[in-house]
């Protein structure tokens, strides 16, 4: 029984250090595309400090269950105000609102293409995507996303 409870003290102490707090996550829908697309993964930090500008997974406000991945554009009262960079879909804050800071599950670091189809089995399409499979998901700066933002709602 000791034993057990010590194995437990050290995956506590551990997770504290966040060795056990990376996990992958992956993008399903076109929210976040140009910088995202369907079928990418994530390499993520849970319960890492978010800034705006990055890219986070969180839950979605009218369904627990469901996670999502946005970017997290500011700090309001009452939590985040949450932007996917595609302007064509609105599932985000101007849908649902500020969304509470304890939704937010975690921080990305790091993006994983999917591997080519089948088909694509060339030396060269191989190349191609393995300089471009893996990439940091870099911060939007605040006032610059804020910029773009308002030029796609002035465009509607």
């Amino acid at each position: 029984m000791q034993e057990q409870v010590d194995e437990r003290g050290q995956e506590q102490d551990r997770e504290r250090r966040g060795l056990l707090r990376i996990g992958l996550a992956e993008v399903y829908n076109p929210s976040m595309v140009p910088t995202l697309n369907p079928g990418d993964q994530l390499v993520v930090q849970y319960g890492a400090a978010v800034r705006p500008g990055d890219v986070v997974v969180l839950r979605h406000p009218f369904r627990q269950d469901l996670l999502i991945v946005k970017r997290a554009v500011e700090r309001r009262e009452g939590g985040w105000w949450v932007m996917g960079d595609n302007p064509l879909v609105e599932n985000d804050s101007r849908e649902f609102g500020t969304v509470p800071e304890e939704f937010v599950v975690a921080r990305a670091w790091v993006r994983l293409r999917r591997p080519p189809g089948a088909g694509q089995r060339s030396v060269g399409a191989l190349l191609s995507w393995l300089a471009s499979a893996l990439r940091p998901v870099r911060a939007v700066p605040a006032a610059a996303s804020a910029s773009r933002l308002s030029r796609r709602l002035r465009a509607r």
